[in-house]
């Protein structure tokens, strides 16, 4: 299994109707977060520690919040809000 990220609870229905440069912007910050965990996290499954802490992140437009699951080997964007500035 490799790395990815995906939206996950009400974020994917969010993310439906958000304008498509928004998006662009989640999921540009998002593939780096996705790099970010695969580097830290090199053998992912393997993982027996507790998992990092998630976090906000600000993107022009509004923001998201996302989790990471190492042993899953996924970064899960569970809520976008749109600001529309």
């Amino acid at each position: 299994m490799s790395w990815k990220w995906e939206y996950a609870f009400g974020a994917e229905e969010t993310a439906r109707t958000a304008p498509a440069d928004f998006l662009v912007g989640v999921e540009r910050k998002a593939n780096e977060l996705v790099r970010a965990a695969e580097a830290v996290h090199i053998h992912g499954r393997a993982h027996k520690g507790i998992a990092p802490k998630g976090g906000d992140v600000i993107i022009p437009g509004g923001m998201f919040r996302y989790q990471v699951v190492v042993r899953g080997e996924r970064v899960y964007v569970v809520q976008i809000t749109y600001l529309g500035f």
